[in-house]
């Protein structure tokens, strides 16, 4: 199975890297910005680099749309994984465009509502697992299976 891990630097990155035992064992992708913790996938892993986009910097949002269509188009991931944060959105949507199977997790620190980007993914995600149980009967997509720890 091939996949993406998507994700930006700082708290996300950290998350996705403590999902290691799910995601080692398969081909995978990183989609990233190139900052001093992300930084450490150099030469390691195979990284697509994506300029940092804020949570609601819905300029640079469009500037990155033909940049993760066209690594869509030539990764054909059968999974992408997320984390967030706001890199997820675009690829979110391209997913279903594209047919792919799109996960994302919530942050920790969401415990009583989905951040903006897990709002705008809902409707095109196929599960969102959330880290608070109150969360996931919020929604009706999201699923609590405990923290990632």
């Amino acid at each position: 199975m091939k996949l993406m891990l998507v994700c930006t630097s700082g708290g996300h990155f950290s998350t996705m890297k403590r999902l290691k035992s799910f995601w080692e064992q398969h081909e995978r992708i990183w989609i990233t910005d190139l900052k001093q913790d992300t930084e450490e996938l150099k030469g390691k892993e195979q990284v697509h680099w994506l300029p940092y986009q804020g949570p609601r910097n819905f300029l640079k949002f469009g500037k990155n749309l033909p940049n993760i269509f066209n690594i869509m188009a030539k990764e054909r991931p059968d999974l992408i994984i997320s984390t967030g944060a706001s890199i997820a959105v675009g690829f979110a949507w391209f997913a279903k465009l594209f047919g792919v199977r799109f996960i994302f997790i919530e942050s920790i620190s969401r415990s009583t509502d989905l951040s903006l980007s897990g709002k705008l993914i809902y409707p095109v995600c196929d599960e969102i697992y959330v880290q608070w149980p109150e969360l996931s009967q919020r929604y009706a997509k999201t699923v609590f299976k405990g923290y990632v720890s």
